[in-house]
């Protein structure tokens, strides 16, 4: 599958660079967040102040300026049996853990997490990067895409173009703030502190071409495990609070321009039958 982006590989010649990315196996995800610290410390983002979010055990819950990395915690309720693919010894393993009190919905049901690494998605079609007035955002030789806060003049229009959520305004000085997949770390052949920092290499950095081979073939192999509802995720993506269908945000601005256009036409019509109509 041959993945081109807006403004690269043409426009960086001989200096391009094989389009690098992430691909996260949420099946070994063990919600450590040690990825969220790792990123917080190398690129020596502001720390917040948490409480105690009575959401599961996630404190943190989403993607925002001073949070570039975020684990979500998904808590399903599941059978204790062996009617979801589970092997007789995950079945008995589960039955013992509802008997030791771990079931929180009704007798005979427990429970399973689903933790899942959420950052910047670094789109083919970016729409942050391309409604931004000042060239802030831009596409590297890598093809990911990096705000430069130099030259950011804090307009926003990139927050609400993304369709995931990811880039965020901080309140101090309304800059944007994301993910940029340590441009600084792979441009010196080194790979971004969060997948350094997994432990259960659940965040897998590399060419992207290569990545999605490795990934059908991990989503193969969870299926013959008899993980029937496995995706790129073990579950459907508005589970972990992600689109099911993300869109280019920009997609429609050309019916949209054109409507209006066609609607002010009539309207300056109308307008000019009514002045000279009734002038008679």
């Amino acid at each position: 599958m041959q993945l081109e982006t807006v403004a690269w590989p043409g426009s960086y010649g001989e200096q391009v660079k094989p389009r690098m990315g992430f691909f996260t196996d949420t099946s070994v995800c063990i919600g450590c967040k040690a990825c969220e610290v790792a990123c917080k410390e190398w690129n020596q983002i502001p720390m917040a102040i948490e409480g105690f979010s009575g959401k599961s055990y996630d404190n943190s819950l989403e993607l925002d300026a001073n949070r570039w990395r975020h684990v979500a915690f998904i808590e399903q309720k599941v059978p204790a049996g062996v009617t979801d693919g589970a092997s007789l010894a995950q079945a008995a393993a589960r039955g013992e853990a509802v008997d030791g009190g771990v079931a929180t919905y009704q007798e005979g049901d427990g429970f399973r997490w689903l933790m899942a690494s959420d950052v910047c998605k670094h789109c083919t079609d970016a729409a942050c990067l391309d409604v931004c007035p000042t060239g802030a955002l831009f596409r590297t030789e890598f093809g990911t895409v990096v705000v430069q806060q130099d030259v950011c003049n804090g307009c926003g229009y990139c927050v609400p173009a993304c369709p995931f959520g990811v880039i965020d305004q901080r309140e101090d000085d309304g800059r944007v703030w994301k993910c940029t997949l340590c441009y600084d770390r792979i441009k010196d052949d080194m790979e971004p502190a969060c997948a350094h920092a997994c432990p259960t290499n659940s965040i897998q950095f590399g060419e992207l071409a290569e990545l999605r081979d490795r990934a059908e073939h991990r989503l193969a192999h969870l299926q013959e495990a008899g993980q029937d509802k496995a995706q790129l995720y073990l579950d459907d993506p508005e589970v972990y609070g992600l689109p099911p269908d993300p869109v280019d945000t920009r997609r429609d601005l050309g019916s949209i321009w054109a409507a209006a256009g066609a609607a002010a036409v009539a309207l300056g019509i109308g307008m000019a039958a009514a002045v000279f109509g009734g002038s008679k």
